[in-house]
């Protein structure tokens, strides 16, 4: 695939996306955030990848919408061609573990699009903020769903109702990330990570497990069980599930055979 505001590159079953503007400090233009999408569909369908990273290329992860032409990205649009989602895919219904690599400032949608991300390692010494109110529109890219899950209401108004910019350290206190490091130690961490699913969990288990996490909040305790209980059958009715307990008993690698293109479930 041809890109020309990102870079794409599958290694050992990890997909590694850079937001890829470094001069402009990968601040998101419509090209950059169509070219995301255009990465995400293919990290979901090809079954060679089994985790996303997604960084930015230099010293920032991303400054946020391209203000630098015209009127700026939040001029009165065709109301028909306008979508605050930003792009499609967005990280939490790629299959596959997406985890951002957030190795220096993430400022508006910058941070949205961190915010759909499965896990996040981030920059000690960053700046971050979903500061759209302080520029006359609001905060983008579902964040008015997936802040609140992952830190929780209040502070998620917080955060989205004041537009005030925060630190990596108050980044890990608040939860929004797994780990906060030097931004040169970010990208290596996250890697880790992803290498470490990638050879060792069973690809099948993983995507509906994300799905169900996904799905969570929005599920009594009884329909959460009602799923679990479904999807364990039908991952006990595929090979994984014996190769996995062979394989640990033997102490050898599992080598998994299930696919998310072919063996998702139906419902």
């Amino acid at each position: 695939m041809d890109f020309s505001e990102i870079r794409f590159e599958v290694t050992g079953g990890v997909g590694l996306i850079h937001l890829h503007r470094p001069e402009k400090l990968n601040a998101l233009t419509g090209v950059m955030a169509r070219e995301l999408g255009r990465a995400y569909r293919p990290c979901d369908e090809d079954d060679e990848i089994r985790v996303v990273v997604v960084t930015g290329s230099g010293r920032a992860f991303c400054a946020g919408a391209d203000m630098s032409g015209g009127e700026g990205p939040f001029a009165k649009r065709d109301e028909a061609g306008f979508s605050a989602a930003a792009f499609d895919p967005p990280a939490f219904r790629v299959r596959k573990p997406v985890v951002a690599a957030i190795n220096g400032h993430a400022i508006g949608i910058g941070l949205t699009i961190g915010l759909q991300c499965d896990l996040r390692w981030m920059a000690l010494e960053a700046k971050y903020g979903v500061v759209q109110v302080r520029r006359g529109v609001m905060p983008d890219a579902y964040a008015h769903w997936t802040l609140p899950r992952i830190v929780g209401l209040s502070r998620a108004a917080d955060l989205l109702l004041s537009g005030r910019t925060f630190d990596g350290a108050e980044a890990f206190e608040l939860g929004l990330a797994t780990q906060v490091l030097p931004g040169e130690e970010v990208l290596d961490a996250a890697l880790a990570w992803a290498r470490e699913v990638a050879s060792s969990a069973a690809p099948l288990s993983v995507a509906v497990s994300k799905r169900l996490l996904w799905e969570s909040t929005t599920l009594d305790p009884e329909e959460v069980g009602r799923r679990e209980t479904d999807l364990h059958h039908h991952l006990m009715s595929r090979a994984d599930a014996l190769e996995g307990g062979l394989a640990y008993a033997e102490r050898r690698t599992p080598k998994w055979t299930s696919r998310v293109s072919k063996d998702w479930p139906k419902s």
